[in-house]
């Protein structure tokens, strides 16, 4: 059924949307986890560089005819390790080489300004391929006696980014794949979950199906048994009479209600049969004003027909009969006296043929506009009790139209009325 399979894909979005979430945080977290501990690892070790050319240049300066050992204090350049020493005039005083696709790109970058005094930063810069180098560099000032130094130790960590980049790429798409997984999954789950329910609805449905059958013989009978007792002349009693047109008018109540519950029953179980016939729907229109007018005068309401014209439909006589019954009928019990009722045929041409209903009555919040047409909903369950309403009505004009392949509206304010608008095909393509 609708009512399932939609409960079912609700069921499965909200579940892939958990899902969804929890990986895309799992991911940022990953990634994010994963590039502190690189970035932290690559900047200690970039720091314990710059410490070792340090303390080497510092040396050299004390003893200038001594032969030191380079790579005991930093890596060479294999590793995209390299540095350079200035003095304080600017002069280079001794390097290990960048790479010459990044050397002049960071030679812009050595100054005090753009990298302050034991601070690292890192760079980004595009090759003429394209490609993004990323440079990882510290400066750090030795001063010995009156000599000045500064020292600028850096790192190519291009390589490191892309292979962390490429890592993020897998876990989107391994992410992805977990989500269709886990989609698949709940998709399953929720079926195997809505089983019962669907087994106790089936349940209820033929319940209310086979109740509402049985029950139509029994109020046959009391309505029957009414009518004789009423047209009795030996039953003079004024409050005997009453109580049996109290119990007439009640035992119509529950036939009509009866009526209404075996259709839910029988749509439900699509056993609903419609027989497609030409229908006249301006006639049925004036019949049916000319039906309720007698309950439109008593509330002293007008109930008033605008350009009823001949207009040729294919449907189901009683059921569309039925529809404008519900209609009709719940705006004349929701007019308060003194007010109108308009039936108007506002527009037809060779494929589709509109006519409305429109009050001048209470009125219906927005609010329950949207929930008028589901079954036993009322809108002031009080007053709906007062006036006969179970809740039905509009839930079966509805099913009838989507027998007939029609639409519905509504357009409502409170205390200025409501107007349903109905649209039907003057031609049904299924049959």
């Amino acid at each position: 059924m609708e009512i399932f399979r939609n409960s079912r894909f609700r069921l499965t979005l909200v579940y892939s949307s958990i899902m969804c979430i929890f990986l895309i945080l799992l991911i940022f977290v990953v990634r994010f986890t994963v590039d502190w501990s690189m970035s932290s690892e690559q900047a200690h070790e970039l720091s314990d560089a710059a410490d070792g050319v340090a303390e080497a240049q510092a040396y050299h300066i004390q003893h200038p005819n001594a032969v030191i050992d380079e790579n005991r204090y930093y890596r060479n350049t294999n590793d995209r390790l390299f540095f350079y020493i200035f003095d304080e005039w600017g002069q280079l005083v001794d390097f290990v080489r960048a790479s010459f696709k990044v050397e002049p790109f960071i030679l812009e970058w050595m100054n005090p300004e753009k990298i302050p005094n034991g601070e690292i930063k890192t760079f980004r810069h595009p090759t003429e391929s394209g490609q993004m180098r990323s440079i990882m560099m510290i400066s750090k000032k030795i001063r010995i006696a009156d000599i000045e130094q500064t020292i600028y130790v850096g790192k190519d960590v291009t390589a490191i980014n892309s292979g962390l980049q490429k890592a993020t790429y897998a876990l989107v798409v391994l992410g992805l794949l977990a989500l269709i997984i886990a989609t698949v999954i709940g998709y399953v789950m929720a079926g195997r979950a809505i089983v019962p329910m669907k087994e106790a609805y089936e349940k209820q449905k033929q319940f209310a199906a086979d109740a509402s059958h049985e029950l139509r013989t029994p109020l046959a009978v009391v309505m029957a048994s009414a009518d004789l007792l009423l047209a009795d002349k030996s039953i003079q009693n004024p409050l005997l009479r009453e109580v049996l047109e109290d119990l007439k008018s009640e035992v119509k109540k529950m036939s009509k209600l009866v009526s209404d519950l075996l259709m839910v029953a029988r749509s439900d179980n699509n056993a609903l049969k419609v027989k497609i016939q030409k229908l006249d729907l301006g006639k049925l229109l004036e019949q049916n004003i000319r039906m309720m007018t007698p309950l439109a005068e008593k509330k002293n309401i007008a109930l008033i027909g605008v350009d009823l014209k001949k207009v040729t439909i294919q449907g189901d006589e009683q059921k569309i009969k039925q529809l404008i019954l519900i209609l009709v009928d719940n705006a004349i019990k929701y007019t308060n006296s003194g007010g109108e009722v308009l039936v108007t045929l506002e527009n037809f041409d060779e494929d589709r043929v509109i006519f409305s209903v429109k009050d001048s009555g209470i009125g219906i919040a927005q609010e329950d506009q949207e929930r008028i047409f589901e079954r036993f909903y009322r809108v002031d369950k009080a007053r709906s009790r007062e006036m006969g309403g179970n809740g039905l009505g509009l839930s079966i004009a509805m099913e009838i139209l989507r027998l007939h392949e029609g639409k519905i509206s509504v357009n409502s304010e409170l205390g200025a009325g409501t107007k349903f608008t109905v649209e039907l095909k003057t031609k049904l393509e299924k049959f």
